[in-house]
């Protein structure tokens, strides 16, 4: 069992110097084995000294959840329906529309092998391994909005830190909720896709 020294000196280092490093510029097979690496000590970490089990909790409201989820999902496209609208209205659906294939392979691959994985990392890993070093609940979540909004420092794009920092209060507190890292993954892939089909890919690091 690590001390708590050990966990803040983990923490600042996967969730704050990595991703500042990774807004520089040095070689990107460098950044891949850094990434990689990081990645599996987490997944090591997790199993091996967390001792996580993945699985499903059948007391989980998954009416409650849908319903929330929905509501949010509404808020979200009328706001970015009317952002895209006045800011890039030549962008709207336009992937969807001129490119139905290439649309659907991205929302897949964003999906399954970027979403997923930044869940593991940031709701499941983090809460597991650092909830118990924060007394103000608050304080913790807010915490980890900021660090998932600068895991994005890399696109140097101040509406991404500001979208991602959003989402991240936001999937904190589904993970907070639900302890579910399945249902926060779903949450987080339906608003990453419909930003991405609204027309703010380019804007979002998106290839359009």
């Amino acid at each position: 069992m690590q001390s708590t020294r050990y966990k803040f000196l983990e923490l600042l280092f996967i969730f704050v110097l990595i991703p500042i490093s990774f807004a520089f510029t040095y070689s990107p097979i460098l950044k891949l084995i850094i990434g990689v690496a990081g990645f599996t000590y987490i997944i090591y970490v997790l199993f091996k000294v967390e001792n996580l089990k993945f699985k499903i909790d059948k007391k989980i409201n998954r009416k409650k959840f849908w319903i929330t989820t929905l509501i949010k999902l509404v808020i979200i496209a009328v706001l970015t329906l009317v952002y895209v609208w006045f800011t890039d209205s030549k962008s709207l659906f336009t992937v969807m529309l001129n490119k139905p294939k290439l649309w659907v392979l991205i929302l897949l691959f964003y999906s399954l092998f970027s979403v997923y994985p930044q869940e593991v990392m940031y709701r499941t890993f983090f809460f597991k391994r650092y909830k118990n070093l924060f007394k103000n609940e608050t304080l913790f979540i807010l915490l980890n909005a900021l660090l998932f909004s600068l895991a994005h420092l890399f696109f140097k794009n101040t509406l991404v830190l500001l979208l991602t920092f959003i989402g991240g209060i936001l999937f904190a507190i589904t993970f907070k909720n639900t302890k579910s890292t399945l249902l926060v993954s779903i949450e987080h892939s339906i608003y990453g896709c419909w930003l991405f089909t609204v027309g703010m890919g380019s804007m979002l690091g998106f290839p359009s």
